[in-house]
């Protein structure tokens, strides 16, 4: 067993995942972590108002024996929340998230833990879009949409991150628990990834994982008003960093729009628009 962690505590938040739960548990009782890394499982239940909780307590039952920890909302407060009391009750020495709805594969935690296991990083984030894992093909504008905002984000906390947005964040739990997170909904993910770079020598690492991603038919959650959410987040909790950046970024923008002007009146018009 490996001296940098004996035990991987994965939070699962849950709301409304009747339709996958059991599965999401299974195919993480089912994983085998590498250097016999015992598994801490963690359910928030953030309200559910389906049969979310009936199948969890009957899984409960049936599986006696796994290391399962339930854990239930009176109300539901959102993701961020759900995470926050996941993290509070975490005790592995490092941490992961796992949505409920099947999108990303437990059996990648080990992808994930190679560079801890080589004493190399504190956290490690999935990338769903490096290597040459399986992604299905969904939403352009979504796909624009991260990447909009993992820029915004890397231009404050001076990462070069590729996908800040996702799921898969395995943090040393010490740290993740250091942290006095606020947002309780989507904005977790900016919040989160903004406090742990301000962390005075953190070694960020970044592998390429799979993604099975759902449409909203399918119980997609996240909107267009989580993503202008997650913009206030990236500009509040890098404070006066975001708003020196953001005006370097207006000021390269007037530049290149001024450029644009001037090329365009060249080509339409020659050198001669250009003299007095």
């Amino acid at each position: 067993m490996s001296n940098i962690i004996k035990k991987l505590s994965i939070i699962v938040p849950v709301y409304n995942e009747s339709a996958t739960i059991l599965a999401i548990l299974n195919r993480i009782i089912e994983v085998e972590l590498v250097e016999n890394i015992a598994k801490e499982i963690i359910l928030v239940n953030d309200g559910s108002k389906d049969d979310s909780e009936q199948k969890i307590l009957a899984f409960q039952e049936q599986h006696s024996n796994a290391p399962i920890q339930y854990i239930k909302h009176a109300k539901n407060q959102g993701k961020g929340a759900a995470l926050h009391t996941g993290i509070k009750n975490s005790t592995g020495e490092f941490l992961v998230v796992q949505d409920a709805d099947l999108e990303y594969d437990p059996h990648e935690f080990n992808h994930l833990l190679k560079p801890i296991l080589r004493g190399e990083a504190d956290i490690v984030y999935g990338s769903r879009f490096v290597g040459g894992q399986a992604h299905r093909v969904l939403f352009f504008w979504h796909s624009i949409g991260n990447k909009i905002l993992t820029f915004l984000s890397n231009m404050n906390t001076n990462l070069n991150l590729t996908d800040m947005e996702t799921c898969y964040k395995l943090i040393k739990t010490s740290m993740a628990q250091s942290l006095d997170l606020k947002e309780k909904r989507f904005g977790f993910e900016p919040e989160v990834t903004a406090k742990l770079a301000k962390i005075p020598k953190v070694r960020f690492y970044e592998v390429g994982i799979s993604y099975y991603g759902r449409t909203f038919a399918e119980g997609k959650k996240i909107g267009w008003k989580d993503g202008v959410r997650a913009i206030y987040c990236i500009i509040k909790y890098n404070k006066l960093k975001s708003l020196k950046n953001f005006i370097y970024l207006a000021l390269i923008f007037i530049f290149l729009l001024s450029a644009l002007i001037v090329a365009a009146k060249l080509l339409l018009y020659g050198w001669t628009t250009l003299i007095p």
